[in-house]
């Protein structure tokens, strides 16, 4: 068996790329081997190809191509940003199928994880298996809060100085400022070709995207290929609860066990526990 050609360059080292589709250019990273399914990494609220914590990305693609890219209109990538979960799933699905895969693993966080399940239920042949990361089934409990919760925690950094994701992201305990803070330094390890910050219409786009998920009424899954979910204890964005209802929701559905002292951030700040747990999932 030949083994598969492994890229050592680490993500705060990964080029920028970029592919047009239908007229809209979708910036990209692509790291790890050249063969293999590839894992999709599909982004939380507000956040360009600089806000994957390295060391997940790094651990991941170790043993796994991956892609992390910015959604229609967010970051580096042209066009409009969609005010609709669906909306942003179809571009993801069009932005990989121009990439010329027609098979490919999914790790969603918060956001993402949203967009992640409507791909895994629309194109059933395209995705192979999920990792939902921070984030809940439609008409999930308290989703619905996820924008008065972020405004009010934006003006909380705003007054004390803070990177906004220390509050929405971790616990407000000791060892949640710790992780806080590494977690934020290792997000300013990139030093050359970072990307643009999101723009504030396409922030609140997004925002409306997650109100109208959260307002949806509850289904059932759809979704029947093997999942794997995890979260923080502590989830404040979207709540911990929602994690565990829909690893139960789904027929295959594995409930890593929750983080503990840990938030809506939990596979950052548990890395060395996370990675290690997707990547036996992705290879059994």
């Amino acid at each position: 068996m030949s083994t598969p050609s492994i890229s050592s360059v680490p993500y705060k080292n990964t080029p920028n790329r970029s592919v047009s589709v239908r007229g809209v250019t979708f910036a990209y990273r692509r790291l790890g081997p050249d063969d293999g399914v590839p894992l999709i990494l599909l982004n939380h609220l507000s956040a360009v190809l600089d806000n994957w914590d390295p060391r997940v990305v790094d651990g991941l693609a170790s043993r796994r191509p991956v892609i992390a890219f910015d959604n229609r209109g967010v970051g580096a990538s042209g066009g409009s940003t969609p005010d609709t979960i669906e909306a942003m799933a179809r571009d993801t699905v069009l932005f990989i199928r121009a990439l010329g895969y027609d098979r490919v693993d999914l790790l969603g966080l918060s956001m993402g994880g949203f967009i992640a399940q409507v791909i895994a239920a629309e194109e059933p042949d395209l995705v192979r298996k999920l990792i939902l990361a921070g984030t809940g089934p439609a008409g999930g409990s308290g989703i619905d809060k996820v924008t008065s919760l972020t405004i009010k925690d934006i003006v909380k950094a705003v007054l004390t100085r803070k990177d906004p994701k220390q509050y929405l992201f971790f616990t407000d305990t000791a060892g949640g400022r710790r992780a806080a803070h590494a977690f934020l330094d290792r997000l300013k390890e990139r030093t050359n070709d970072r990307d643009k910050a999101i723009s504030l219409s396409s922030f609140r786009a997004q925002l409306k995207a997650i109100h109208r998920w959260g307002r949806q009424a509850p289904a059932e899954s759809r979704i029947h290929q093997p999942v794997l979910v995890a979260n923080g204890e502590s989830d404040r964005m979207v709540p911990s609860v929602n994690t565990v209802d829909l690893a139960a929701r789904l027929p295959q559905g594995e409930l890593e066990p929750l983080y503990p002292d840990a938030g809506h951030g939990g596979i950052f700040q548990h890395h060395d526990r996370f990675v290690p747990r997707a990547l036996e999932f992705l290879e059994r």
